[in-house]
């Protein structure tokens, strides 16, 4: 359902704070991407300038904090924001400024993607930042979309078959986390994909075929509809659960862009 509205009608909109992706594959290319195929004028803030292909990150360029908070403050000062999407922070600086200003927006739902490793291995987070996204970040969203190994990271420990990942999930909502969508395709033992969601008073367990290929972009693809549907009136477990399917779509529909075997999602399929 892409953007369509009226001429000179008044639209609300998606914010996505997050790193840029060159290649166009994840990031905020494909966070914006996302937002408009789902029908929402997406907005953004960029945390930090990868150089990065299908094989990898070859440089970081790090936002200033004080240009992320000028960028935020434009886009939130002047528009309607119904959802904010979080990714790659980089540095414990971006994430103490992103939680400044999450602050002072308490009523706009928040889906944090703790950016931590790319697909292709390379570092998105340093070491120092992780503590401010537990202790500072985690209570002010309302929903975390980490995958297995962010959410190793998180817990400091393995999770090794699906009985870990509910242990899993449990653990993050006591250290303060609101909701968490835990992805469960790094879990190789299994033809099949398990995913939690698992907040305060509701949980769903979504079980889908296992795609024989390896894709670029699927936990930004995942966080943007997630935040597309909460601006389009999803309540957040309905929005988790349809953030999924709109992945799986992408995923039967992905595209190779070079002679790297790794897929790009289609998200406008």
């Amino acid at each position: 359902m892409p953007l369509a509205v009226a001429p000179g009608a008044r639209v609300v909109a998606a914010l996505t704070i997050a790193g840029s992706d060159s290649g166009g594959g994840a990031g905020i290319q494909t966070d914006l991407k996302t937002f408009h195929a789902l029908g929402v004028h997406g907005c953004s803030a960029i945390t930090a300038m990868t150089a990065q292909n299908l094989r990898g990150v070859t440089d970081v360029q790090a936002s200033t904090p004080e240009f992320l908070d000028a960028q935020m403050d434009a886009v939130l000062s002047e528009f309607d924001i119904r959802a904010i999407k979080i990714g790659m922070l980089a540095n414990a600086s971006l994430a103490r400024t992103v939680t400044a200003k999450l602050r002072e927006y308490p009523s706009i739902p928040v889906v944090l993607d703790p950016v931590m490793v790319a697909t292709s291995g390379s570092t998105l987070l340093e070491s120092d930042a992780i503590a401010v996204l537990r202790e500072e970040l985690f209570p002010l969203a309302s929903v975390l979309t980490p995958n297995i190994p962010e959410a190793e990271l998180i817990l400091g420990r393995r999770i090794e078959n699906v009985s870990a990942m509910f242990n899993a999930c449990n653990d993050v909502l006591a250290m303060g986390a609101r909701s968490i969508l835990l992805k469960g395709a790094h879990l190789s033992d299994s033809d099949e994909v398990t995913d939690f969601f698992l907040s305060g008073d509701a949980s769903s367990e979504v079980t889908h075929p296992r795609l024989p290929f390896e894709a670029h972009g699927t936990g930004c693809t995942l966080s943007s509809a997630i935040a597309a549907r909460i601006v389009q009136g999803d309540s957040l477990q309905d929005a988790c659960m349809n953030g999924i399917d709109f992945v799986q779509k992408a995923l039967k529909t992905s595209y190779h862009l070079s002679e790297s075997p790794v897929r790009v999602l289609n998200v406008g399929a």
